[in-house]
Formats: structure tokens, C-alpha cells, sequence
């Protein structure tokens, strides 16, 4: 069944309807390909620079610090052993790379479960278009409370790269705004509600449907 949505201008008014495509908006939602995908992007995110020094590298310890035999004492070799203060650490961490290979197939399979899952839940919306004159925090506030999405987390997606809604929105705290080219898996599931502008939409299903 070809998917439809009501189409909404800013004022939260019923303008119109919009015919969704179904490999896009109706395809089967695969769990495990979204919780995969969802994985590999917060670990690409990983820097991977933690470490720590061994006894190997931390300054100090070329002496022995007493005789072996004599003393009384237990017998060490040097004072950089890992029980010693300011001894090396044994199992510490070491710089690595957290990267997993995420192939375009995957990316785009979990993109289309992840929003036709949005959509059958009814939390996506499509508005008319998202103008504005210049940054306005209170504007784009306002066009969510319209949309009854004021006090939940919510991605809007412009077709365009949109410095004036970007920058009104990231002051929001429950607000995150991408342009429809950067659109992935992560932002859909991470946000409870996804608002495109109707050229978001053909922008997106030109990509998915190719």
C-alpha cells in the first residue's frame, strides 16, 4: 500500500496531501540492520587515542632499589613495577582504531527501516516548506508548538543545507536539523518525532530509490 501523509504549512494547518514512496516509507523494518548500522556510526565516532604508559615507559626505575638478598624486605627490581606508586599500568588502554566498515547498502537499508518505522508510528510529519528571513529562535519554536512537537525531541530535515533554521534551531535543546544529504539512520532513531519539508522528501527518495 503506497503510503500518504497530510502535508502541513507552519501554522500547523492541514495544507494538503503528499503520496510517499513505498521502498522508502512502507519497506520492511529490519531490526538488526538498524541496531548494526546504529553501532558503527557511534563507534566511527570514536577518537580511539586513549593510553596509558607501561612500566616500560614510564620515566624512572633503572636502579635496583635494594640488594635481593639481606634486607628483610621482599625483593624488587624496580620502582616503575606496576604495584608501585607511579609504576606502570598492566592492562591500561593503547590508541586503536574503533572503526567499523559501513557499506552504502547497509547505510541506505537501515535509513529506510528507520523511517518507514517512523512513520508507522505516526511521528513523522511533512511540512509545505520551512523559510526563514533570518535566525530565529522563537520562529522555529513556534512552528514546532504549531506542530504539537514543542516538548519532544525532534529532527527537522531541509532539503538544503539552511544556515537560518540551523541556526534557530540549535539553540533547542530537544531540536537537531540536517539537511536531507546527511540524513542517516543514528539521527531518525535518536529523535522521537522527524518533520521534512516536502522538498526533503523528493530529496531523500531520489537517494534511496536509486
Amino acid at each position: 500500500m503506497v503510503p500518504t501523509v497530510p502535508v502541513y504549512n507552519t501554522q500547523g494547518e492541514q495544507v494538503g496531501e503528499m503520496t510517499l514512496s513505498d521502498a522508502v516509507f512502507a519497506a520492511p523494518v529490519n531490526t538488526p540492520l538498524m541496531h548494526q548500522v546504529v553501532v558503527g556510526y557511534l563507534a566511527n565516532r570514536r577518537q580511539g587515542t586513549a593510553a596509558a604508559k607501561t612500566r616500560g615507559q614510564v620515566r624512572g626505575g633503572g636502579r635496583k632499589q635494594w640488594r635481593q638478598k639481606g634486607t628483610g624486605h621482599a625483593r624488587q627490581g624496580s620502582r616503575r613495577a606496576p604495584h608501585w606508586k607511579g609504576g606502570g599500568v598492566v592492562f591500561g588502554p593503547h590508541p586503536r582504531d574503533y572503526r567499523q566498515a559501513l557499506p552504502r547498502s547497509l547505510r541506505r537499508g537501515a535509513l529506510r527501516s528507520a523511517l518507514s518505522a517512523r512513520l508507522s508510528e505516526g511521528r513523522l510529519k511533512v511540512l509545505d516548506a520551512l523559510a526563514l528571513e533570518r535566525p530565529r529562535t522563537k520562529e522555529l519554536a513556534q512552528v514546532l508548538q504549531h506542530l504539537a512537537l514543542g516538548d519532544r525531541r525532534t529532527l527537522v530535515v531541509t532539503a538544503d543545507p539552511d544556515a537560518n533554521v540551523y541556526l534557530s534551531g540549535r539553540n533547542l535543546p530537544d531540536l537537531e536539523v540536517s539537511p536531507a544529504v546527511d540524513l542517516n539512520a543514528l539521527l531518525v532513531l535518536r529523535a522521537r518525532n522527524v518533520v521534512l519539508t516536502r522538498d526533503a522528501v523528493v530529496r531523500v527518495e531520489g537517494v534511496l530509490t536509486r
